[in-house]
């Protein structure tokens, strides 16, 4: 139809929102930000700069395990109110300058409306104090991980695709 109307492109305003539709483009671009991840969260020996993925409970820390984390992982739900929890955060690991450069702390809440809450209140309260945080790895998940789940928890039964796609690029980088 060339009657000077033009329909407006769907496909690409889903992909914008809900991320690419296709599985393999949404692993890697997955498998990329968990690499970036990883090296960032790598103890310093190692060549990595330490810096601390926070996520909400055990279980997430397990799945951040197999797929290859190695440094520090903290938790929410460890019986502190969230005052507590983001002045152990500052001091712990906010007071420095990281080796890269980047935000010194890493929030990976579940990209269900809880775990919204939960990033929108740490990020508000680590910033209130001049502490930038990273939500890269969270803000990718949630894109191209979705229709696989809403939480961290649910990247375990994806890591067979996930890990070597992840070890591939962690090998390159580092």
């Amino acid at each position: 139809m060339s009657n000077g109307i033009r329909l407006p492109d769907w496909e690409s305003k889903r992909d914008r929102v809900d991320g690419p539709a296709d599985k393999v483009v949404r692993f890697e671009k997955a498998s990329r930000a968990i690499a970036q991840a990883i090296i960032r969260n790598r103890p310093a020996d190692q060549g990595g700069s330490g810096i601390p993925i926070v996520v909400e409970g055990n279980k997430d820390e397990q799945t951040l395990r197999v797929l290859g984390f190695t440094g520090p992982i903290e938790k929410v739900n460890r019986g502190w109110d969230r005052s507590r929890l983001v002045a152990y955060l500052h001091s712990e690991y906010c007071l420095g300058q990281t080796s890269d450069g980047a935000p010194s702390v890493i929030l990976l809440m579940d990209w269900d409306r809880t775990g919204g809450r939960i990033q929108t209140s740490l990020r508000n309260r680590l910033m209130a104090m001049d502490s930038p945080v990273d939500e890269d790895l969270r803000k990718t998940l949630l894109r191209s991980m979705k229709p696989e789940g809403r939480t961290v928890e649910s990247l375990l039964p994806h890591v067979p695709s996930l890990e070597p796609l992840v070890q591939r690029l962690v090998s390159e980088v580092g």
